[in-house]
């Protein structure tokens, strides 16, 4: 069911929990496992997490870009801070900018071109690192 949330800015967003799919990081340590919601349309990446007050450490938001392009994000209405991936098409992870700052304006951008962005609950990278393989449906499989 969506649930109205009243920005600063008096406009009314409708945040609707997305259905949840696996995803999985290869990193150094072994497999690291998530549940996503996969934000692909223009309204549910939009949205994002806005007015989510937590996020369990298994639990995050995989934004589908749908093609290769450089992005920036910013924390305007998330009170959650977060690790913010970004994953080439190949599923690659390209950077990360751990530990937004909740509620923040300021740009926060991939630098380079990107096919998707995760956004996970902060502190929890389990020793995830750039280059650390992505996998999910949406990424390229060799």
């Amino acid at each position: 069911m969506p649930i109205p949330i009243t920005t600063g800015d008096t406009k009314e967003i409708k945040m609707t929990e997305l259905p949840l799919e696996e995803l999985t990081i290869e990193t150094q340590g072994g497999p690291r496992s998530f549940r996503v919601e996969v934000a692909r349309t223009n309204e549910e990446q939009s949205t994002g997490l806005t007015g989510r007050e937590k996020l369990a450490p298994d639990r995050g938001m995989l934004f589908d870009l749908g093609t290769e392009r450089q992005i920036n994000m910013w924390m305007r209405n998330t009170a959650i801070s977060l690790d913010i991936l970004f994953i080439g098409k190949d599923g690659k992870i390209t950077s990360i900018v751990p530990s937004t700052t909740p509620y923040s304006v300021e740009s926060i951008s991939s630098k380079r071109e990107v096919g998707a962005v995760l956004e996970l609950v902060a502190g929890a990278r389990l020793g995830i690192t750039p280059g650390n393989k992505v996998s999910h449906s949406i990424f390229d499989t060799p």
